[in-house]
């Protein structure tokens, strides 16, 4: 393995890129806006550098291509997402995508080329913030771009086939930036853990098993308002005190698990609202995740049967809808081995977990294979300003990765 600081200059990018921001105060970079387009060509300036070909593609995913030991041969592909939450953290996306371009760089330096292609892919749009629709960079290179969405308008009311025009690209021609499952060999994303799982484990990498699946539910209970000095607790059909219990139910349930679930209510609204009104209706919100569909579902039929029977011995009308619906995203099984077989060769002690949070693998599985390497960061803070890795770890994702490309070895069909 070559000397080369591969962490210090993924640090120095990571700086360079964060600095494309909406406002300077907080971190902001969505989709098909002109940060969008500064990040864009910046990215594809260090592609071409690194010894790629590089083009935004129908949707503004930013793509290079290192060809193998001859052109035209099917690709490994590596990527991460470039767009970011608001009040972002530098590292989530960026640093997949960064340290892609840095492992074919230092390939590029060697002369060295493989019986493979590798492409790197930084998506558009992973996070879903403008127009509350996710994944849609690697949606439309799988396939599976569901185009009922170019008519969702962000918060100024501007769609998503206005914006896609103002930017410069055309619409009707999505199509175009997808892929065939005979060109790709394997997806491969390096990313942060957002957890804070390797931090406990005192390890700088980690081999993802599943990316989970998620259920979200809309719950609403409706009992009775009244005057909060007047109506005996007795008689009460309070539901905001309902709520409360299904709240905990959610949490006790999913604390008893051992195996990846977890439950999350992230949103509460009571009305009418005021101090001295018993609350007559409470809405909120459910997400669960676990690393296995079964596992998932299953805990969803128990949790809305727990609901349901604190509604009915409370006597609240309760109304649950589903939301959203994500499948697990599972690695695979060869992908999964030969990242460890690199984590392990560098030194380090393999170790697996599974990613609660979604990642742009959950599209790309509908046409390739999906592996994941996980990397330390701090506190296991993601999604915040304070998200961060240290440049130690950074060196060693990005070593793996490159170790995992050079002993690349394809799933025999």
């Amino acid at each position: 393995m070559a000397n080369a600081d591969l962490g210090g200059d993924i640090v120095a990018r990571i700086e360079a890129l964060a600095a494309i921001s909406e406002t300077d105060a907080h971190l902001v970079r969505v989709f098909l806006t002109k940060e969008h387009r500064a990040a864009a060509e910046l990215i594809l300036s260090w592609m071409r550098e690194a010894g790629m070909q590089a083009h935004l593609d129908a949707i503004g995913n930013v793509c290079g291509r290192y060809e193998g030991d001859r052109l035209g041969l099917p690709c490994l592909m590596l990527g991460s997402h470039y767009d970011t939450v608001r009040d972002a953290g530098k590292w989530d996306g960026p640093l997949g995508l960064i340290s892609a371009i840095a492992c074919v760089a230092e390939l590029n330096r060697r002369g060295r080329r493989l019986p493979f292609a590798i492409e790197v892919t930084g998506f558009a749009d992973e996070e879903g913030v403008r127009f509350a629709s996710t994944l849609l960079g690697s949606r439309a290179v799988a396939g599976t771009f569901d185009e009922s969405t170019l008519s969702a308008r962000d918060a100024n009311g501007v769609s998503m086939h206005e914006a896609l025009t103002q930017f410069g690209l055309d619409p009707d021609a999505l199509g175009a930036a997808a892929r065939h499952r005979r060109e790709l060999l394997a997806y491969v994303e390096l990313h942060i853990e957002q957890g804070p799982v390797l931090e406990a484990q005192d390890l700088p990498v980690g081999v993802v098993t599943a990316i989970s699946g998620a259920t979200r539910l809309a719950a609403r209970l409706t009992g009775f308002a009244g005057h909060a000095g007047t109506v005996p607790m007795a008689l009460r059909r309070d539901a905001l005190a309902g709520a409360a219990e299904c709240i905990g139910a959610i949490e006790a349930f999913c604390r008893t698990d051992d195996n990846g679930l977890v439950g999350t209510v992230g949103a509460i609204h009571a009305a009418p609202g005021a101090t001295n009104v018993i609350p007559g209706q409470v809405s909120f919100t459910i997400d669960i995740r676990a690393p296995t569909d079964a596992h998932r579902q299953r805990a969803v039929s128990d949790i809305v049967r727990n609901i349901e029977t604190i509604a009915a011995r409370r006597r609240l009308a309760l109304q649950l809808d589903v939301t959203h619906e994500n499948r697990t995203a599972p690695c695979a099984p060869g992908l999964k081995q030969q990242i460890a077989d690199a984590i392990a060769a560098e030194g380090f002690r393999p170790f697996e977990l599974p990613s609660g949070a979604g990642h742009d693998g959950m599209a790309m599985i509908d046409v390739a294979d999906v592996g994941m390497i996980f990397v330390r960061c701090r506190g296991g803070v993601s999604h915040h300003p304070d998200e961060h890795v240290e440049r130690a770890d950074a060196d060693a994702g990005a070593r793996v990765l490159l170790r995992l490309i050079e002993n690349f070895r394809p799933r025999a069909d």
